[in-house]
């Protein structure tokens, strides 16, 4: 079987319904969305901070795979696909995909202030003050911050190395690092970049853009390359 690899990003959920930062204008109710998701908003405000992501956790198990989540996992039958994201949602998961790595970590985790390492699942979409470790300290959304480090980012570049494919969907792929993983795919792998905007990578030749939305765009890739 061929390596299939799917970069994702924020264009991939929005067409379940999850709103984007973009979508936000930048701002969630009044505050800018720095407030909410950097490590300042959190020393500053960690109610306001917990309340955020309790909201975008509520939206997110209200909201369900889309036709492009769906149509991945369809391609697992003809293809080894690995999935790297930048979207912190499960609803790769929930459709199916088998394997996924989150750049950005997820939403329905948390973990440790104190120690990165202890992670939790969450059981509903509520995480409150008072909420500790299994060493006393405060638990925070398991999310990577604007400011912070990408810990699988070496990670991802490994796996974007093997594609003998490489897909990239529902992402501008403007914001680094994660802008930088396309460097690493081998010469020969053909690119497929799926996108309803105006799509600009200069350098690579070898790109196929295909102009619509999620849905739609998956469809066409799956009937592309099941034709080859």
């Amino acid at each position: 079987m061929k390596r299939l690899v799917v970069l994702t990003g924020a264009g991939m959920s929005a067409e379940s319904g999850l709103k984007t930062f973009r979508d936000m204008g930048g701002l969630w109710e009044e505050y800018d969305v720095y407030e909410v998701a950097s490590p300042g908003g959190w020393a500053r405000d960690r109610a306001l901070v917990l309340r955020f992501y309790n909201e975008r956790r509520k939206q997110l198990l209200e909201t369900k795979p889309n036709r492009g989540h769906r149509g991945l996992v369809e391609l697992e039958k003809d293809f080894d696909v690995r999935i790297i994201t930048q979207n912190i949602d499960d609803l790769h998961e929930r459709a199916g995909s088998t394997h996924i790595l989150h750049l950005h970590g997820e939403l329905r985790k948390s973990n440790s202030t104190t120690d990165p390492d202890l992670v939790y699942d969450i059981d509903g979409w509520e995480l409150n003050e008072g909420d500790l470790c299994e060493k006393g300290s405060q638990l925070r959304p398991y999310v990577v911050w604007f400011g912070e480090a990408v810990p699988a980012i070496e990670t991802a570049a490994e796996i974007v190395s093997t594609a003998q494919i490489l897909v990239i969907i529902g992402t501008s792929m403007n914001v680094y690092p994660a802008a930088g993983l396309i460097n690493h795919a081998p010469e020969n792998a053909p690119i497929y970049i799926i996108d309803p905007n105006e799509v600009s990578v200069p350098g690579y030749s070898r790109i196929k853009v295909i102009r619509e939305k999620v849905g739609t765009g998956v469809d066409k890739l799956i009937k592309e390359l099941l034709d080859e």
